[in-house]
């Protein structure tokens, strides 16, 4: 007698049947599966192999349930409020239509007996399950919640913009730009406290973390407030703030993160924090004082976006085991190397959480603290007292550490103290700015490193960059021109029998074709071989040179291989890696 299948083998199966997933995919899945314990259909959704809908779809099949697009459908404010928001939320529920006594319910998970008696008990009606995707059911609970009361910020802007222009009108006054240091102190503190400005902070906060922005820019000019929202990388436009109510929306967002509405001259850093849809979220905030008023940048911090664990970092087998072998090492330097919101915090703190335990005292210097993790000692640098990365690393030093993390080398004395410390028996994390793994030897050359120092101390050193991702809603096949590949420098019978893919624009990714991204990391590993090199002072291109042949893949062949795997797109290579 055949072994009965599982739910999640009958659905691979059911993919198959319908063409959406290949038997290798399928067979690749279930060999991830035995070894990581994690559910199938969690696998094929990870990896992005089918879109949301298309999943749903095969599941109400093999359950006889008839699967619903949540995205495609209103669902009024009295049907939607039968279920209390936190009810839904914790059971992945969303009440769709009422019929008489039976209550129509889209669930994410249709076998769920308790969730369907809670609703029965609370509802007093009979439950009649449909299926929807998790994420669709819980954008549609945050949406739903978002447009009580008409509360959309177009419509929060459209109202402030009357009524200024009535204000305006009854006074017959000409509205002009007020000189920042004539403003009322008590009467901007009162202002803040307005309704509009209230709803208007919020919503642009709330938007901005629905949207997976990482960003939010509030920009003043001589006519108009510009706000923007980075979304994977790259800025896109929102509708503007009226103008008339800059200030009070800049104060409202001082306020927020604790800082002095009263100062309008100077810069100022601050931190605030939200809860949206249940999550705790940090924001860094930074006011830059502009000739039209003060710009505003917050830095969204969001910790769902860490790595749990380093394998969900997305790397090659190869460079998963160098980079897990280095993590795992007693004593030696890590250096992560990349520009700006190039991830690499990210990847510390994933190799941290991976070496977060009792047997270990772990301690952090960062400017500032980013992500708080419980069991790590995590020290701020503060420059205005004192408190530099070398003065916290001095003291660290003096408190039993095993391993130390480093927001970045920034000058020689850092440097001096992180080198020695990975050599008197310490594990030392830290991130540079410089192009690409090899560069990171160069780097503390320059730093006026001996030589022989950073060819002891340095076990391994990665660069990352972060590219993005096809939307899977809108992917499909494409060809590709011949100048690109003369551009990439790549011959395209390299891709013979590969299919390549791009994002055509829908409403989910905003016309752009991309949704969410996936980090490229190289990873060079110090060998004799290259120790030699470092203490000749060999040139970077000549250490990579070697790198490469001794089995490092550059960021370029990272790159390449997310293409070939139907993540990304070829121009994304070009832009993600130009300079390699």
């Amino acid at each position: 007698m055949p072994p009965v299948k599982t739910f999640g083998e009958r659905i691979a199966d059911a993919l198959v049947e319908d063409g959406l997933l290949s038997a290798k995919q399928v067979e690749e899945l279930l060999e991830k599966q035995k070894k990581e314990g994690t559910r199938l259909i969690k696998l094929v959704i990870e990896k992005a192999y089918v879109t949301d809908q298309d999943m749903v779809v095969c599941m109400g099949r093999v359950l006889n349930t008839s699967p619903i697009n949540l995205t495609k459908i209103g669902v009024s404010s009295e049907v939607a409020e039968l279920v209390p928001k936190d009810v839904a939320t914790n059971h992945k529920v969303f009440p769709v239509s009422r019929l008489g006594n039976k209550l129509f319910l889209a669930m994410a998970d249709p076998l769920n007996v308790l969730a369907i008696d809670d609703v029965k008990r609370i509802t007093k009606l009979e439950v009649s399950p449909l299926i929807a995707s998790e994420k669709s059911i819980l954008d549609k609970i945050n949406n739903q919640d978002g447009s009580k009361g008409g509360a959309t910020m177009e419509a929060i802007i459209q109202d402030a913009q009357k009524q200024a222009d009535a204000e305006a009108e009854a006074d017959n006054l000409e509205v002009t730009k007020v000189a920042v240091e004539e403003t009322n102190l008590d009467h901007l503190a009162a202002s803040t406290e307005e309704a509009p400005v209230i709803k208007l902070a919020n919503l642009i906060l709330v938007q901005a973390i629905k949207d997976r922005a990482s960003d939010i820019h509030i920009e003043p000019f001589e006519k108009q407030v510009r706000l923007r929202y980075r979304v994977d990388g790259a800025l896109m436009d929102m509708p503007p703030p009226p103008k008339n109510l800059q200030v009070a929306l800049s104060s409202r967002l001082k306020i927020m993160s604790s800082l002095d509405i009263a100062e309008r001259r100077l810069p100022q850093d601050g931190r605030m924090r939200v809860k949206v849809a249940g999550r705790d979220i940090d924001l860094r905030v930074s006011f830059l004082p502009t000739v039209h008023g003060e710009k505003c940048v917050l830095r969204v911090l969001d910790k769902s976006n860490l790595s749990a664990s380093m394998d969900k970092l997305g790397m090659d087998p190869d460079t998963f085991r160098r980079f897990k072998s280095a993590v795992d090492s007693p004593h030696g330097l890590i250096l992560v190397t990349g520009p700006t919101g190039s991830g690499k915090t990210t990847t510390l703190y994933s190799a941290l959480n991976e070496l977060n335990n009792p047997e270990y005292n772990i301690i952090t210097v960062e400017d500032p603290v980013e992500f708080q993790i419980p069991g790590i000692n995590q020290v701020p640098v503060k420059k205005e007292i004192g408190l530099t990365f070398a003065a916290a690393l001095r003291s660290i030093l003096r408190q039993d550490p095993d391993i130390i993390m480093i927001g970045e080398i920034r000058d020689t004395e850092t440097a001096e103290i992180a080198v020695e410390a990975a050599l008197t028996g310490h594990q030392v994390l830290s991130t540079m700015h410089c192009n690409d793994a090899p560069g990171a030897i160069s780097r503390l050359d320059d730093m006026e490193i001996a030589p022989f120092l950073i060819s002891s101390s340095v076990i391994l050193a990665c660069a990352q960059r972060l590219m993005r991702r096809i939307c899977p809603a809108c992917k499909e096949p494409v060809t590709y021109p011949a100048k690109i590949w003369i551009d990439l420098g790549v011959n395209p019978k390299d891709f013979d029998g590969v299919t390549l893919f791009k994002g055509r624009g829908c409403d989910r990714c905003k016309n752009t074709g991309y949704a969410g991204r996936a980090a490229i990391i190289e990873v060079m590993t110090m060998t004799d071989d290259l120790r030699k090199m470092v203490i000749k002072r060999s040139s970077a291109s000549e250490v990579g040179k070697v790198a490469v042949e001794q089995g490092m893949r550059t960021l370029r062949m990272v790159a390449l291989d997310k293409v070939r795997e139907g993540i990304s797109t070829l121009e994304q290579v070009l832009v993600v890696t130009a300079a390699h």
